[in-house]
């Protein structure tokens, strides 16, 4: 299109689920030509013969990541396995790539604290005060002149829009903040695992992580952020579970109120933090949101209700753990680094049934 700027993407790790989501959606991006793809062990393999709906969207091959050529494109997002990113991005950062990390190498600014979580030694901890934590509905003016953008993870974008209206005006008590979620099992990745198995997830439904989970430092420090000075800091209870599907995150919040004689209209609360937001969508008061209703967009969906009428708030956010949880997160931020439509490429209706 004449007159129309272009950029050229890359993507790393491009055979996971969050790879292909973000194949899915830069193939109908209006500005973008993705022109590398890479991945060690499928180096030579065309990308439609591992993932066939992308025949005649997709005409690339994945290739071994190579520094010299991944710089020479505008982006590269990174869907990789936390621990890689880190390991390239010293040399990246000296190429003219603006970089879109989907791993958590870069969402945790306490090193020491990344490293406990993640049982690694962290690969570029001087790089880590240089990104932006890339949730447009908080850093949307950070993340317009990134370099270096850490894209959240599927839990905390979940929790933390779920959150932030009662932690930004210090409405709920923020050390009694419990966030009961439950995920499609493509949140595990793209792995040959016992416990990813039909027959093992099917009819069931349990909890994982409970004594500990690594998005809870991300969900922490997120929502310390926003928090006003001289309070609290916030200290989260988080129990993830795994539902039976296959992609989406239902995120069940409780507060605390501290004060119920001075709590304003919830409702109208959330609909005024968000209303400007084009990837949150506040549900009429009394309508409760469903995953399926966000499946394959990158939609979050929240209800916000005050059971009986008593201190404790309960908010409902759903999103697609593949999108809004990852990819279309990406290239949401992608298209505010780049000055594009907020919306591009993103602008698709939900998959339903």
């Amino acid at each position: 299109m004449t007159g129309v700027k272009v950029i050229k993407a890359a993507i790393v790790g491009g055979t996971g689920y969050t790879g292909v989501e973000l194949l899915r959606l830069l193939a109908k991006h209006p500005q973008v030509e993705v022109t590398v793809i890479t991945s060690r062990a499928e180096a030579g393999t065309k990308v439609a013969d591992i993932y066939p709906s992308l025949r005649g969207h997709v005409d690339l091959a994945f290739t071994e990541p190579d520094v010299a050529v991944l710089g020479e494109c505008d982006v590269v997002f990174f869907a990789t396995p936390h621990g890689v990113a880190q390991n390239m991005m010293g040399a990246l950062m000296n190429t003219k790539a603006r970089i879109i990390d989907l791993s958590a190498d870069f969402r945790i600014r306490d090193v020491p604290l990344w490293e406990k979580w993640y049982n690694q030694t962290h690969g570029a901890p001087d790089l880590v005060t240089q990104a932006v934590y890339g949730l447009p509905e908080v850093n949307r003016e950070k993340i317009r002149t990134a370099k270096l953008v850490a894209c959240p993870g599927c839990y905390p974008t979940a929790t933390q829009l779920g959150y932030l209206p009662l932690i930004e005006n210090n409405l709920v008590d923020p050390t009694r903040l419990i966030s009961n979620a439950a995920s499609g099992a493509s949140g595990a990745g793209r792995q040959a695992k016992i416990d990813n198995l039909l027959m093992e997830i099917s009819d069931s439904f349990k909890a994982y992580g409970v004594a500990g989970h690594r998005h809870l430092p991300e969900i922490e420090q997120g929502l310390r952020d926003v928090q006003p000075a001289g309070v609290a800091p916030v200290s989260l209870t988080f129990v993830p579970h795994l539902l039976p599907i296959i992609r989406g995150i239902h995120a069940t919040l409780y507060a605390t109120a501290l004060d119920v004689n001075t709590l304003p209209d919830l409702q109208k609360l959330y609909e005024q933090r968000y209303a400007n937001e084009p990837f949150v969508d506040v549900l009429p008061a009394g309508e409760l949101p469903q995953t399926r209703s966000v499946k394959g967009s990158n939609v979050c969906r929240i209800s916000v209700v005050r059971p009986q009428q008593r201190d404790t708030i309960v908010v409902l956010s759903v999103i697609d753990n593949l999108t809004k949880g990852a990819s279309g997160q990406a290239i949401q931020n992608m298209n505010i680094m780049f000055g594009f439509d907020e919306k591009a490429g993103l602008d698709v209706v939900a998959l339903l049934p």
